[in-house]
């Protein structure tokens, strides 16, 4: 082999590969294994399957689901401490992690491929590679990783990719399609796509490195995770104005990583294949491996993965012209459809209003509106899942967006009724009302609407778009000082988008001084409205339009907006999947990405571009939405079912497939059963299975335009 291991670090092997030819897959004439270009040092570390492990970092079945496992000292937690705990977050995040709802016994580690309970503890053993993907600059380092398992099935080889999940780090996807994968055999290719777990402390100046570690800037140079990006000028005036601030890889690398989560997902199977044939390649003449072994035509590989990761598959199937990948099997995608022009979308009788709009115009019309509409009597009380909503900031959020004339109403109750059927208006379905409440509590639409404004935008930390940074709070909202301690842990714990590990998004305008958003006070209404100005702000930077006008930006405004606009562009897919066969299952109750602008839209542009090429089929899952991990909060138990579990028929269905030519499923609707009690343990009656066939009750069907729902 021509890998020549140049140091170890721990348990952990650093590896660099001797270039024999120049240049990204390019070969010598004997077909020689060669490392890509784009591909850094690979660090390697094998695992015994017992007291360590690929899928649950030695923990079992039981540890994922026990108390978070401590740091021997938490101002300076080890590489292996770090990876433990980002397995161990990342895989509750994803994943319902009670018994009653599922876990230990429909799905888990300890579920064997026939449903059986049969793996104990569920600890794979085998080999994992990380390398950062990058220009040679230093500013994409998109991290890849590859597993390979010990079952690794040399005769039938098989790669499953599992891109991460929002902007999660590199482990974001390992409860998901990487625990299908291991469990399969396979090798997994994972990438973070570069939105992953970058955090620059801007006052002390660290960074993490790519095994979460913190550094000095200075001393990681290109092996930093991400940095600012500032001089050391700049950077001394920004601490000086804006004291305390932290700065977040997927909203102020400037690269729009976005626009690249498709390359990053064939780059990591590029990775698994070029490990596979450094494994299992056959001896050149002078001593290298050959790329005789992992070959498209040899190695099956699906796309996969959920969320983000889901869309940054069908993105690589659509990039895909090396034939690379066989299937597709998603859930929940964020995809973004180019052209839904000629389309429409019809639920029951009903066609539905809006369709297909981008991630960042629906986003922030929720950020606008939710607090409002969550007053609403339809919204309210028990009619919503863990409501955490200030009721009387709710309330300011709704005077004020009455007093700019963006809603009508003399009432509260009018006013959060006007806010709400905003919402429907925008495309949200009516079975995603008791998510709202939850969805903004949590901050989960203020942390994508602040986030992807600035990714689009490609904005710097220091440009302050619309007033908003991020920094440590303390319980009041006050500015703190960056806890080392947390910032030692944001590798295990953060998601990649504040509020995350003590991180909280910031009103620099607010009234009084910077605060933490939450507990602001805008400055155009004097008032603790969940800061509406930048609300509104953060809508006319996504639109081109002042919505308190009507009228198209203009000057500096128009500016900011174009720069948003162009990035958005980018990151747009075209629905072609170039025959592939492909499996897309979503939650119809989804309010954090709406069925009628991504899922749906996206199946319904494919019918329209590939016409009777398509081989994909589209699932839908009633009481089913985005966030599996919410499923064991107050009020979800009783209302929404696992869609994890829906993910994984889809992926059997498509292994299946691809093994023995067994027919995709039609596309179709499947009708789920909540649980009566939260104390009720969630089965397959409350869970039919997906069908080959469905009844006409419940076939998805597309014609002449028309994407046909049932109801």
């Amino acid at each position: 082999m021509h890998l020549h291991f140049l140091k170890s670090i721990g348990s952990a092997t650093v590896i660099s590969a001797t270039l024999l030819a120049c240049g990204s897959g390019s070969q010598s004439a004997e077909d020689r294994n060669v490392k890509p270009a784009w591909l850094g040092d690979i660090v390697s570390q094998s695992f015994d399957g017992s007291t360590d492990d690929l899928l649950t970092a030695g923990l079992g079945k039981t540890g994922l689901s026990g108390a978070r496992p401590s740091f021997v000292n938490p101002a300076a937690p080890t590489a292996a401490e770090l990876r433990r705990d980002a397995i161990y977050n990342n895989y509750r995040a994803l994943v319902d992690i009670t018994s009653t709802g599922g876990y230990g016994r429909l799905y888990g580690p300890n579920i064997d491929l026939a449903g059986n309970d049969s793996r104990g503890e569920g600890k794979v053993a085998g080999t994992e590679y990380v390398a950062f993907a990058d220009d040679g600059t230093g500013r994409q380092n998109v991290t890849l990783m590859v597993q390979i398992p010990a079952s690794f099935d040399t005769n039938a080889p098989c790669v499953v990719t599992a891109t991460s999940s929002g902007s999660r780090g590199i482990y974001g996807a390992i409860a998901t399609a990487g625990e299908w994968g291991l469990k399969h055999s396979c090798a997994v290719a994972y990438a973070d796509k570069g939105s992953g777990m970058g955090v620059h402390d801007l006052k002390g100046d660290t960074v993490n490195l790519i095994n979460g570690i913190r550094a000095r800037r200075v001393d990681a140079g290109l092996r930093a995770n991400f940095t600012a990006g500032l001089s050391d000028a700049d950077l001394a005036a920004f601490n000086a104005a804006y004291p305390n601030r932290i700065a977040v890889k997927h909203a102020h690398s400037q690269q729009n990583s976005e626009k690249d989560w498709g390359r990053d997902t064939l780059r990591a199977v590029e990775f698994a294949f070029y490990l596979l044939n450094e494994r299992y390649g056959s001896l050149s003449a002078s001593g290298g491996r050959k790329t005789d072994y992992a070959t498209p035509a040899r190695v099956t590989v699906i796309a996969a993965s959920v969320s983000n990761g889901g869309g940054a598959a069908l993105a690589a199937a659509e990039l895909d012209t090396k034939g690379l990948i066989d299937g597709v099997a998603v859930g929940e995608p964020q995809v973004q459809p180019r052209d839904v022009s000629g389309i429409s979308i019809r639920q029951g009788g009903s066609t539905q209003q809006s369709i297909g709009r981008p991630l960042i115009d629906y986003i922030t019309l929720a950020n606008l509106y939710q607090p409002c509409a969550v007053q609403s009597a339809r919204l309210a009380g028990t009619n919503s899942a863990f409501n955490t909503i200030n009721v009387s900031q709710a309330a300011s959020r709704c005077a004020a967006l009455a007093g700019k004339g963006l809603i009508t109403g003399t009432t509260l109750a009018e006013q959060a009724n006007a806010a709400y059927d905003k919402l429907i208006a925008g495309g949200w379905l009516a079975e995603a009302d008791t998510l709202h409440a939850s969805h903004y509590g949590l901050n989960a639409t203020l942390g994508i609407a602040m986030a992807y404004v600035n990714a689009y935008g490609r904005f710097s930390v220091a440009e302050n778009v619309c007033g908003y940074s991020y920094a440590f709070t303390d319980d009041s909202g006050d500015l703190t000082a960056p806890v080392f301690s947390g910032l030692a842990g944001m590798f295990g714990n953060g998601n990649g988008v504040p509020p995350m590990a003590g991180i909280s998004v910031i009103n620099n305008l607010s009234v009084g001084g910077p605060k933490a958003d939450a507990a602001s006070v805008s400055a155009s209404t004097i008032s603790a409205d969940y800061n509406v100005d930048g609300a509104i702000c953060l809508r006319k930077l996504a639109t081109g339009i002042n919505p308190l006008t009507g009228s198209a930006l203009t000057g500096s405004e128009k500016v900011l907006a174009d720069r948003v606009s162009t990035g958005v562009q980018e990151v747009l897919r075209s629905g072609n999947l170039k025959g592939k066969p492909a499996i897309i299952v979503t939650g119809r109750s989804d309010a954090l990405i709406p069925v009628n602008h991504a899922a749906r839209a996206y199946y319904a542009m494919n019918q329209k571009v590939e016409g009777a090429a398509s081989k994909l089929s589209y699932i839908e899952v009633a009481n089913a939405q985005h966030f599996d991990g919410f499923l064991g909060l107050e009020g979800f138990p009783t209302r929404f079912v696992p869609l994890h579990v829906y993910v994984g028929q889809a992926m059997e269905a498509m292994w299946r497939h691809l093994k023995t030519g067994a027919a995709l499923p039609q596309s179709q609707l499947v009708r789920t059963t909540p649980r009566t009690l939260p104390s009720d343990n969630i089965t397959s009656a409350n869970l039919p299975s997906i069908v080959a066939t469905p009844a006409t009750t419940e076939a998805i069907a597309y014609a002449g335009g028309v994407l046909t729902i049932p109801n």
